[in-house]
């Protein structure tokens, strides 16, 4: 049996690595890391920049590579392109953990935290339902959410309010009842457009943590376009987004 480390490296500063995760780095044997196309070398180049930095001298391990699949875009059934993605990375998994050696650790480097829209945890649970004998264990990272409110300086909730996580396409579904901060992740459609007219301060981040990070603050009717604007050269510059933003009634500018 082998076990797996899912290590989670925080959201693109190495600075944000705990040190229960540097320990966890120095406990892998093998580390794995999945490619996403040349647009996002960035993000590779990271994990090995946490690798080189944090792992102690002389100590031997090995870095595996494979491409990692892409979900259908533009499909009506969003849930069944989910769905046909976690099988394609299952796939995936199962093949780089077949080339562990008995007994060697392997250590999966998650961006921000592993529980937070990463499928990291649920692939491993399939693969182990399917029959391979694996012992993993959870290391937490400092999520994007995190790193987004503190570069705004901004408290997440307000007093004795909910605040709740969602994606760009339920936002687009209306505002959440009962809750007056909404942290929006996964956005593609710019869809903070939607809820323009309900009087509200937006604090977006794109890169959040890296050299190239992109903060905006405003109320959302007066910086919606320039974030729009903003978001779209970042991406055609960079080849690729990362970007999060938290929506409250009641804000601050930061």
């Amino acid at each position: 049996m082998n076990d797996i480390l899912i290590i989670g490296i925080g959201a693109g500063d190495p600075d944000y690595l705990t040190t229960q995760a540097i320990k966890a780095l120095n406990r892998a044997d093998v580390f794995f890391i999945l490619d996403k196309g040349e647009a996002k070398d960035k993000l590779i180049a990271l994990r090995r920049l946490i690798l080189d930095r944090y792992i102690a001298p002389g100590r031997q391990y090995r870095v595996l590579e494979a491409t990692n699949p892409e979900r259908e875009r533009d499909v009506s059934n969003y849930d069944a392109s989910i769905d046909s993605l976690n099988r394609d990375k299952q796939v995936v998994f199962e093949q780089l953990l077949g080339q562990l050696q008995e007994g060697e650790t392997g250590a999966f480097l998650v961006w921000g935290d592993p529980s937070l829209y990463d499928s990291t945890i649920r692939i491993l649970d399939g693969v182990i339902a399917g029959g391979r004998p694996l012992a993993y264990e959870v290391i937490p990272g400092i999520t994007s959410v995190q790193a987004l409110t503190a570069r705004h300086r901004i408290p997440l909730n307000q007093i004795g309010r909910a605040v709740q996580i969602t994606t760009g396409r339920r936002l687009r579904e209306g505002w959440p009842q009962g809750v007056d901060s909404v942290v929006v992740m996964l956005d593609a459609q710019d869809s903070y457009r939607q809820v323009i007219d309900e009087d509200l301060h937006i604090y977006w981040g794109a890169y959040v943590g890296t050299p190239d990070e992109i903060l905006i603050a405003g109320k959302l009717v007066e910086v919606a376009e320039q974030i729009a604007t903003t978001r779209a050269a970042a991406r055609e510059a960079n080849g690729w987004i990362m970007d999060s933003y938290l929506l409250r009634r009641g804000g601050r500018e930061a």
